[in-house]
């Protein structure tokens, strides 16, 4: 089990600490070039401040990585990504690439995302392992199991015990270190997992044109559906309209099906009764595929067949 302590600046922390309701933050990366391996879902990611302030001020738990069209990580997670317009985020971007204003870029960022965040007050900082060099760039990694990484999460879990007690604690003379669990996701995780696991393609179409693509819950929240990949479609807009609406379905065996009603009710619909019948894409195989239990419910409750 790991912890990573990423580095971050004060505005960041300073705008996310003043809105504690959010339940996941985009912690990006301006270059947009180098992929995040350093943890698997569940394992904590931590905050630290540039030098001089060397301390932990916050952390979260890792959710997913994807490098994403800075447009896209902001409709995706807006003030989450620590800023309070999009115009604010692209000056961050440029001012850390150095680089003088383009506005007809839609640069690449990297978005390290993380459910359950929580930020600590400036009482309550924990000052970084005596290991930590000032010399570190973006970051550094902690095996929990070692002597630094326990005495590193026994002082988070002590600073912010109501967010970090919903891990499991190991039996010993200390807390312990934590033991992996699966983060619960927001909206924004959920986006990006949905629109990575189907390779950025729509699953009925193969639309490949990002801007249009959209992540459809199959049993909405609304109806009591979770933020999982398994509860999740990509879908061109259009496809995800018709979805929504009943008049295309999947079936247990990731059939496609178009209901005949599309052209009852509008005397048209001639685009989409080709994909009738035809197999729905599979998610990648690191991501569960739709669960048998969210099909069934829209057949049965929404498809108008």
């Amino acid at each position: 089990m790991r912890a990573y302590v990423g580095i971050t600046d004060r505005d960041w922390y300073r705008f996310l600490r003043d809105r504690p309701e959010l339940p996941e933050v985009n912690f990006w990366q301006p270059s947009g070039q180098r992929a995040f391996r350093a943890l698997t879902p569940g394992e904590p990611f931590l905050f630290k401040l540039h030098a001089p302030h060397n301390y932990i001020v916050g952390g979260g738990f890792f959710a997913h990585f994807s490098i994403l069209p800075v447009s896209m990580a902001w409709r995706t997670f807006e003030e989450m990504n620590g800023a309070g317009t999009y115009l604010e985020m692209r000056r961050r971007i440029e001012k850390y690439r150095r680089i003088e204003p383009r506005p007809f870029e839609d640069y690449k960022v990297g978005c390290v995302i993380l459910a359950e965040p929580f930020f600590l007050p400036e009482d309550r900082w924990i000052p970084v392992p005596d290991d930590f060099s000032l010399n570190v760039q973006t970051g550094k990694t902690y095996d929990l199991g070692s002597a630094n990484g326990r005495a590193l999460w026994d002082g988070v879990f002590a600073a912010r015990a109501p967010v970090v007690g919903r891990v499991a604690e190991i039996p010993g003379p200390t807390r312990g270190a934590p033991t992996l669990t699966t983060p619960r996701l927001g909206q924004g995780a959920f986006k990006v997992l949905v629109t990575d696991a189907y390779g950025r393609r729509c699953a009925v179409t193969g639309e490949k044109a990002l801007p249009v693509l959209q992540a459809a819950h199959i049993r909405p929240v609304s109806q009591g559906g979770p933020h999982r990949v398994d509860n999740g479609l990509l879908l061109r807009s259009d496809v995800h309209d018709l979805f929504d609406a009943g008049y295309l379905t999947v079936t247990t065996k990731l059939v496609i099906r178009v209901s005949r009603r599309l052209k009852d009710d509008f005397d048209n619909g001639e685009p989409y009764f080709p994909y009738d019948g035809a197999s729905l894409a599979r998610p990648g195989r690191e991501f569960a595929p739709p669960a048998k239990e969210f099909l069934e419910w829209h057949g049965d409750a929404v498809f108008r067949g």
